[in-house]
């Protein structure tokens, strides 16, 4: 072959191999460079996780030992069938008789039993457990079941039915493990809440969710009605049983669901429980504040003609003849807008801060009457027992039997 053919041949083959190292570099330099994900990135993710799991196993593992099965059982004689008719005195005829309409005659003793099912959360190394009122109610024997499966008969130390709370009190024979008791108070929502409890008899479930809302009233449960709310599954069984936060403590009871919503449960606020106990365990009853009036919402048509400055307070609709508030010059229409320097929030508010003031003691209340600001001066008495319930919306069911 010629030279010059030599030569144009391997100048060819060098501007070929010049392209193609041009396009692998080009390419190489328009492909985006890998991203690395940095090292603790992955790790941190994990570490958040794997802790908040440990704080569910520890509270779990430390609350559980003081939640406790409540089992009771209602007696009731069973209904007697008809007396046999004359002339049965024949032992098939009366077999035949007594197998359609029970047994019958005097001495026929046979009994119903109706058992119960709940929850309940020790709060005193004497044995003292903290339940729902419904619970126990009508109950004429309590067993009490630790974690540990050790049973034991229980008794009713005191009840307290406007607010659905019980204290019921059992012998140990060791030393118990006591639930810390929180304040309801500082909850948010949006907080982490744990419910534990025996739904359906299976004892020591633990369910997780939030705290959906606090201050819920007109739920038609209690009379004293300031819920938490939680998508914490609570089923027939939990009632009685805690709601805890992440730092292990009791933040409210659990008390009721709504039967025709899913994730929507309620629990009485551990702070009025602490007071309502502590009457229980003291007198075996709750004594309450009672001013004697009548009070109504303050809707948006009546804060506006009655010209109500902001959105709080309570319309006065009647007062009871004879009664604090009567005596003090309360008048219908009336619209109380602080409680001993309190604001008021609705009428629910003051609801429960009349029932939870010391009887005897003097409050004002600041009174919007006419248009003008005035005060009135209350002395607080004991709420009479047949003072009557205000219904409420009968939506939520109460979980025990």
């Amino acid at each position: 072959m010629p030279r010059l053919s030599i030569r144009a041949v391997l100048a060819v083959l060098l501007l070929a191999a010049a392209a193609g190292g041009g396009y692998l570099l080009r390419d190489r330099l328009a492909r985006p460079a890998p991203r690395e994900i940095p090292a603790a990135q992955a790790p941190a993710a994990s570490t958040l996780a794997e802790a908040l799991q440990g704080s569910f196993v520890g509270v779990a593992e430390h609350v559980r030992p003081a939640v406790v099965h409540v089992g009771t059982i209602q007696r009731a004689k069973a209904r007697r069938g008809p007396a046999a008719p004359p002339g049965t005195d024949d032992p098939f005829l009366r077999d035949f008789f007594n197998q359609f309409f029970g047994s019958e005659g005097p001495d026929s003793r046979s009994e119903f039993r109706r058992p119960g099912l709940g929850s309940g959360v020790i709060i005193d190394k004497r044995g003292l457990v903290l339940t729902n009122f419904h619970v126990v109610k009508g109950a004429d024997e309590i067993l009490i079941r630790l974690a540990d499966k050790r049973e034991y008969r229980g008794q009713i130390l005191g009840t307290d039915p406007k607010t659905d709370l019980a204290v019921v009190r059992f012998h140990p024979d060791h030393e118990l493990t006591v639930a810390r008791l929180g304040n309801s108070d500082a909850l948010h929502v949006g907080e982490w809440a744990i419910a534990i409890g025996n739904p359906f008899g299976l004892d020591q479930t633990v369910t997780v969710g939030v705290i959906s809302a606090t201050g819920r009233s007109d739920v038609g449960v209690a009379t004293y009605e300031n819920f938490i709310q939680t998508d914490a599954s609570i089923n027939p069984g939990n009632s009685g049983g805690p709601l805890v936060n992440l730092k292990g403590e009791i933040i409210g009871i659990n008390t009721a669901i709504v039967a025709a919503g899913q994730g929507i449960g309620f629990a009485i606020p551990i702070n009025m429980v602490k007071r309502v106990v502590e009457q229980l365990v003291d007198k075996g009853k709750v004594v309450r504040g009672w001013i004697g009036v009548g009070l109504q919402p303050l809707s948006a048509e009546l804060a506006q003609s009655l010209a109500v400055p902001g959105k709080g307070g309570a319309v006065v609709s009647s007062t009871i003849a004879g009664s604090p508030a009567a005596q003090a010059g309360l008048q219908q229409g009336d619209v109380i807008l602080t409680y001993d320097k309190t604001p008021v929030e609705d009428y629910r508010h003051v609801q429960r801060l009349v029932a939870e003031t010391r009887v005897g003691k003097s409050v004002i209340l600041e009174v919007l009457r006419k248009k003008q600001k005035l005060g009135v001066t209350v002395t607080i008495a004991e709420v009479p027992d047949d003072v009557p319930r205000r219904p409420g919306a009968q939506l939520p069911r109460q979980e025990s039997r």
